[in-house]
């Protein structure tokens, strides 16, 4: 018997438009793993198993089954995105139980390419910090379960990671897509402004948050990106060699990167000079105001969205931090120190193609209730392992995460490319070239 668990998103349409198998079939093979699994791994909020299974059969009778990209392919939605006739949580007991009258257009683009959603995933409350844990349930790593699949997009990074879907939708505002990927082995790019529908929270943080892909291959990264944006992803240049500028210093000071972190930028630095890129290392001038920057967007990203909640019923963590940022809400609204970053930085990306920079500094926290601590020790926890990401949501520019290398727990070790707008499809080009000549094992070896 074929087991459908373990294969790609292509892998898997492909056999369901040729009728090697049902969508049913394959939906109810992941469904099964989910109930067998999730009690370790705390990637779903809710699993949608009956409705799944009437969507799969009813596929399974559309007369253009051979027309979907993504026929009968399992995927997971990240909590924060509305899924028709299911409650959107938002990692909370503070937001209404109702369930959404009608699909985010991600997800409705995701449905008529032919995707079955199998369940909503974990998500912090109001999806504002880098670790996945709070009243609906603990994201763990699936490769090394005793610390946090990161955040805040670690449910559906957990449920990819672990083989219960094979791809996965998730949204970056801070690095939310590439802070789970690099922890749990995957593959995820945050795409520029404009590409993906975003329609996140209550104005998107400002313009900063993107929906993408959480997958195992490029392959199906690119897939999904294209199913996301109704295939109208960027035709990328021509020219073959990239002119790559290597970065191991943290953008925000004072920030240490460990040794894994370093060494995983250094072999992909490696690996692409023998292919023939231009490498060089070049720090991006990075303003000393960074930090601030990034904690004031962060603070009154998260004070627009909790303005109409009872924030009696938020845990401390998230209250100090709305509180924190509605003093910087107006000054984040104008735009300003935005452009001003994008000014600076836009004559270093005019020297260099791409950007590679290590995808963390350290390892994620311990997979714990951090929404029980304090708010200084989640930030403190949220920045020192993951100051590399939040540039490129200020810039609005894309950024991917790709795994090269491994953690002295075995875990997955991932690096980033970050590249101008527009820039999408030639980092995926990259990280596919990485890919191949630096394969990486797909799903943790999980037992249960």
């Amino acid at each position: 018997m074929t087991t459908w668990v373990g294969r790609t998103a292509v892998e898997i349409a492909a056999a369901v438009r040729d009728k090697q198998t049902t969508a049913r079939e394959v939906v109810a093979e992941h469904l099964e793993r989910i109930a067998r699994l999730d009690g370790q791994v705390g990637a779903f909020r809710t699993v949608r198993r009956e409705a799944s299974l009437a969507e799969a059969e009813a596929l399974g009778a559309r007369g253009d089954l051979d027309q979907l990209p993504l026929a009968g392919v399992p995927v997971a939605v990240k909590d924060n995105v509305p899924v028709a006739g299911e409650s959107m949580r938002v990692g909370s007991v503070a937001t209404p139980d109702a369930p959404a009258e009608e699909d985010h257009v991600t997800v409705a683009r995701l449905r008529a390419a032919g995707a079955v959603v199998v369940g909503l995933t974990n998500v912090p409350e109001l999806c504002v910090f880098g670790t996945t844990d709070g009243v609906h349930g603990t994201a763990r790593n699936p490769w090394d379960p005793s610390r946090s699949a990161g955040g805040s997009s670690g449910g559906s990074a957990a449920a990819v990671a672990a083989g219960m879907v094979p791809i996965a939708l998730g949204n970056d505002g801070m690095g939310s897509l590439r802070i789970p990927a690099a922890n749990c082995g995957l593959v995820t790019i945050k795409p520029g402004r404009g590409l993906v529908p975003a329609g996140i929270g209550d104005g998107d943080w400002f313009g900063m948050s993107e929906n993408g892909p959480l997958a195992t291959t490029v392959e199906d990264a690119r897939l999904m990106l294209s199913v996301l944006a109704d295939g109208e992803l960027p035709p990328g240049r021509t020219s073959v060699a990239k002119r790559i500028a290597v970065s191991l210093r943290s953008p925000i000071a004072g920030i240490a990167v460990s040794a894994p972190y370093r060494a995983a930028a250094r072999e992909t630095a490696g690996l692409l000079i023998k292919a023939g890129h231009q490498v060089r290392r070049a720090d991006p001038p990075y303003p000393l105001s960074l930090s601030l920057t990034s904690l004031q967007h962060w603070t009154a990203g998260t004070a627009v969205d909790a303005r109409s909640l009872d924030r009696r019923l938020l845990a401390r963590r998230t209250r100090v931090h709305a509180a924190i940022g509605t003093r910087f809400t107006n000054r984040v609204r104008t735009g300003d120190a935005r452009e001003e970053l994008r000014q600076r930085l836009t004559p270093f990306f005019e020297q260099y193609d791409i950007l590679l920079t290590p995808a963390l500094a350290r390892r994620s926290p311990a997979a714990a209730r951090w929404d029980e601590r304090g708010w200084l020790r989640n930030v403190l926890a949220n920045t020192t392992y993951s100051p590399f990401t939040p540039p490129w949501n200020l810039t609005g520019w894309p950024a991917l995460a790709v795994p090269v290398g491994t953690l002295p727990s075995g875990a997955p070790c991932a690096v980033q490319l970050v590249g101008r707008p527009g820039m999408e499809t030639e980092l995926l080009d990259l990280a596919a070239q990485l890919e191949r000549l630096r394969p990486w094992e797909r799903t943790a070896p999980l037992e249960g």
